[in-house]
């Protein structure tokens, strides 16, 4: 089995290229944390390679920067290449399957102020403010989010991205 989980933060922003065949593909270093410190008390970080494709590279490149928060579930893989001198490199790389977004730097380092990046997509939610809502829909839901407007939610699985 080839499974890897990792959360951190990237290290430079993401670099988007595209295939001969016209496939987006994403590359960025990923800082992670080590479990333990160093003979002087520091803690250490591993610095990961991650290359994201198609849909996902272009997400990872339009809403993720230096700094950014994320959590990666992947595959380890190491391949190699000739340089121009004839010498043999290997490259040991993550290969994500899933990108989640976590937080920004920004978010990060200043917790008590809302962020207002509509690209984080798992940073806490915003609280809605219901108290206009009567004016809009005729119904007094006050502060109850789950009142009935009396539309009906029409969900297909048509839709879903598995």
């Amino acid at each position: 089995m080839n499974k890897v989980f990792l959360i951190g933060r990237l290290t430079r922003d993401p670099e988007l290229r595209y295939t001969g065949s016209n496939i987006p593909v994403a590359t960025f270093s990923l800082a992670v944390n080590r479990n333990f410190s160093n003979q002087q008390g520091e803690r250490e970080a591993d610095f990961i390679n991650i290359v994201v494709w198609r849909k996902q590279a272009e997400n990872v490149k339009n809403y993720l920067s230096q700094g950014s928060q994320v959590a990666i579930d992947g595959r380890l893989q190491t391949r190699s290449y000739d340089t121009q001198d004839g010498q043999k490199r290997y490259v040991t790389e993550v290969v994500a399957d899933n990108v989640e977004f976590l937080g920004s730097k920004n978010a990060s380092n200043n917790n008590s102020q809302p962020s207002t990046n509509k690209a984080e997509t798992n940073s806490e939610p915003t609280p809605y403010d219901f108290s206009d809502a009567k004016e809009e829909t005729g119904t007094d839901v006050g502060s109850n989010p789950f009142a009935d407007f009396g539309a009906s939610i029409e969900i297909s699985d048509d839709e879903l991205p598995f």
